[in-house]
């Protein structure tokens, strides 16, 4: 005999309900902790970043006032003197850095047959490397392969000739210059100083 009115008291699962209302609970108060904690490291950064910021900014100033101080004690004419220096001393390393067997090992590789070459003049001026090539040839389109072949390799720019002629033999006698940038080597000029 059932004692229970069914009609009165529903059954189901009390359990499964307070198990899944205490995990989504259990899941709220994680997730507000969570909230808490990086709020709390959050504010503590941020104030570390202030301190460290306003640091920051009084040595930049103090730098600044030490900047202005020294250029202030700053002979211009001294300073120009060193300048001047400086460049002479680039001047003499990059002359002496210069390598003729680079140079003529581009030629050899460009060079058509019937071009021959009876000069070679380099000249540095503010850290461009100019060539002058006093060449002879038997024709203009042998010269012109010669210019076009030599701004192919890349460390020509600005190659043309600057002078030609025919000799008593018949032969055109030409100068071609360019801008040389050897290997590991830019042509930049360097700024003149007022």
């Amino acid at each position: 005999m059932i004692r229970t009115n069914l009609s009165t008291r529903p059954f189901y699962n009390v359990r499964a309900v307070q198990v899944l209302i205490g995990t989504l609970a259990g899941l709220a108060l994680g997730a507000t902790l969570f909230n808490v904690v990086q709020v709390f490291r959050l504010t503590a950064s941020q104030s570390t970043l202030g301190a460290n910021a306003d640091a920051a900014e009084r040595e930049a100033t103090r730098l600044r006032a030490d900047a202005v101080r020294i250029r202030a004690q700053i002979n211009p004419r001294e300073l120009q003197t060193v300048a001047n220096a400086a460049r002479e001393a680039n001047g003499i390393i990059d002359r002496r850095a210069f390598s003729w067997t680079t140079l003529f090992a581009q030629f050899e590789t460009t060079l058509p047959a019937d071009v021959r070459i009876t000069a070679v003049r380099p000249r540095l001026d503010r850290g461009v490397f100019t060539v002058a090539v006093a060449l002879e040839a038997r024709r203009a389109e042998d010269l012109d392969a010669f210019v076009d072949a030599l701004e192919k390799t890349g460390l020509f720019k600005d190659a043309l000739a600057t002078e030609s002629q025919t000799n008593e033999d018949g032969l055109l006698e030409a100068i071609v210059e360019g801008v040389y940038a050897p290997p590991g080597r830019t042509a930049v000029p360097v700024k003149a100083q007022p």
